[in-house]
């Protein structure tokens, strides 16, 4: 049987040389995907050109107009001709390839995007006439004088006309704009001094401006922290870590949010190498594996980090979209990355992230009546705080009335707390234990509001940490059971116990073979006390099983050591007195990372007083 190949023609193939026009859309192909990839390579230039100003106007999510204009160096007459004509560029003199300190350098965007659309180039230099050229489908016209203030504009209409089949592959007016969105934020988080105008002329008239940033100044910190509060929000700079580590020629600067500030999907993640936006898969495993230990499956941490190296460590070559980069010492940049946000995230302590009090407050809060335009004024609010005051000491029980602690609910226990050590206690962050509900919660009061702690998640990480400190001096610990537990189980299950034996028994968990489907537990972990080895074994069990074999070593460890340190914690529904509760307190302060439980989830709400009086109509 003979297969046709109905590409491949019988006759003797010839080569020949394509004209300059078909290579051009070729090229066009691997350059411009789509609107924002044209809206990427025209802001660079803009970026290279010196520009402090730039701005956008897109229509139809950039499909029938894209208008970049910048106030950057420009170009001189004779040059424009040349700007058309591929590998010409003023970024590299082609004698190093990896010395590149420009976004640009391939020469390869203008006569890319005038193949497949109708391209005008607008320009003037300093101490030059300005003059405009213009290219359709590969075809340049002639030199045109024209005004304009020194710089650049680049209008772009009618993307991919010459290339009809590569409209159809295009999405949505609305997902073309979002996504054009996106390359502009990137890019303005790339250059913080710059400011940036994105406007929308679809439907005609002036627009509407989508998106601004305001060029900002100061140093690195000052200048990107505004930035980002500009494009990531307030949000994330009150809960995000400033992070600023080198290594080896390598130097990592930028912001991490706390784990208990993480997202749904990897949205929020940004790196940028030599200030050039990439996504790159060793970066993002590094983040990754640095929140490892602090996210649960599902969450993402949000990040945005910049490194800087010398031209010559990173190579940017790798792909005609400049996205993707390859580094000469990968090793060294995964290490100072995972390093360094473990080290921030160390340095956090027990700090957690102010949006979860935002939607405890958010839940306390009823909703507004339908039609209810404004917030209802209550009567205490035309009176001053001290007549205020004094009114609530005038109707406050006096201490020795009988039958107060009668009144608590069952499920509330208040501990009385020496009046000296009451003060200094409020002073510290986590304040001093007041009460315990629902034999799970512990409430304290700080110096200017409340805390609400888990008892079980914070604890859970205390135990964690601990067992991650013994584990990394000197092994943990075991202690050896007066009658070995035998726990039943599949022989698949046993078998997958038994071969990973060995790194069991250096976390003081001591197993053997029984029989046929069954493991006796001989030892467990000291730190953990009393433990149901039945139930512990099936945690391990469940934990391997979604770890995989492809998992690292360390990572199988850390998972388990998690596993475990939930079956050594305070378990909720255990009543606890005043000691016990301002000790968890105070561990919780000195402890890395106790701010979120192994699983993520935020381990204590700190309500300030200002915002709880809020929801009485106090304030």
């Amino acid at each position: 049987m003979t297969l046709n190949a109905p590409n491949i023609s019988h006759a003797r193939p010839r080569i020949r040389q394509l004209d300059e026009a078909a290579i051009n859309r070729i090229a066009a192909g691997e350059v411009v995907e789509r609107p924002a990839s044209a809206v990427k390579e025209l802001v660079e230039n803009a970026l290279d050109a010196g520009a402090g100003n730039i701005e956008i106007s897109i229509a139809d999510g950039g499909k029938t107009l894209i208008r970049v204009a910048d106030d950057g160096c420009g170009m001189l007459p004779e040059e424009l001709p040349l700007a058309l004509s591929r590998h010409a560029t003023s970024k590299i003199d082609g004698s190093d390839l990896l010395d590149i300190h420009s976004f640009g350098f391939r020469g390869e965007a203008l006569p890319s995007l005038g193949a497949v659309g109708r391209l005008t180039i607008t320009s003037r230099a300093e101490g030059g006439e300005g003059a405009s050229i213009s290219v359709a489908g590969g075809e340049i016209g002639p030199l045109r004088p024209a005004a304009r203030a020194i710089g650049t504009t680049v209008e772009l209409r009618d993307l991919f006309y010459a290339t009809p089949a590569r409209l159809k592959f295009l999405r949505s007016d609305r997902a073309e704009t979002q996504a054009i969105h996106d390359v502009v934020k990137r890019l303005a988080m790339a250059a913080p001094g710059v400011g940036f105008t994105l406007r929308d002329l679809s439907g005609g008239g002036e627009g509407r401006v989508s998106f601004r940033a305001d060029a900002r100044s100061g140093d690195l910190f000052t200048a990107l922290g505004g930035r980002l509060r500009q494009i990531m929000g307030a949000e994330f700079i009150e809960n995000s870590l400033p992070i600023d580590a080198e290594r080896e020629g390598f130097r990592l600067t930028g912001h991490a949010a706390l784990p208990t500030y993480s997202r749904g999907a990897a949205v929020a993640q940004y790196f940028f190498v030599n200030h050039r936006p990439v996504r790159d898969k060793l970066l993002l495993g590094a983040l990754r594996g640095a929140y490892a230990d602090f996210l649960p499956s599902g969450r993402h941490p949000a990040a945005v980090l910049f490194i800087e190296c010398d031209p010559h460590l990173v190579d940017v070559n790798v792909h005609p979209a400049k996205a993707e980069v390859r580094f000469r010492a990968p090793g060294i940049v995964r290490g100072l990355i995972v390093s360094a946000l473990r080290h921030a995230l160390a340095e956090a302590g027990h700090r957690a992230s102010t949006t979860v009090a935002g939607a405890a407050l958010g839940a306390f809060r009823p909703e507004p009546a339908t039609g209810e335009a404004t917030a209802r004024v209550y009567q205490m609010d035309r009176h001053s705080r001290g007549a205020i005051g004094a009114a609530l000491s005038a109707q406050a029980p006096a201490p020795e009335t009988p039958g107060f602690a009668e009144m608590a609910a069952p499920s509330a226990r208040f501990e009385p707390v020496e009046e000296g050590v009451d003060r200094a206690l409020e002073d510290l962050p986590l304040g001093v234990a007041r009460a315990q509900i629902h034999e799970n919660y512990i409430i304290a009061q700080t110096q200017d509001g409340m805390v609400i702690v888990d008892q079980h998640a914070a604890h859970e990480r205390l135990v964690y940490e601990k067992l991650k400190q013994q584990m990394a001096e000197r092994g943990i610990a075991a202690q050896a059971l007066l009658i070995p537990e035998i726990v039943e189980m599949s022989e698949s299950d046993a078998a997958m116990l038994h071969s990973v034996a060995g790194d069991l028994a250096r976390l003081g968990l001591v197993i053997e073979p029984f029989g046929s489907g069954a493991v006796a537990v001989r030892e467990t972990p000291a730190i953990l006390g009393e433990v149901d080895a039945r139930a512990l074994l099936r945690d391990i069990l469940d934990e391997l099983a979604d770890l995989g074999e492809a998992q690292a070593l360390k990572a199988r460890i850390d998972a388990i050591l998690s596993r475990m340190a939930c079956h050594g914690s305070v378990r909720s529904g255990r009543r606890m007195r005043a000691e016990e509760m301002n000790a968890l307190l105070r561990e919780m302060e000195a402890t890395p990372h106790s701010g979120q439980c192994n699983h993520g989830r935020p381990t204590y709400v700190e309500l300030k007083l200002a915002d709880i009086e809020k929801l009485f109509g106090r304030r």
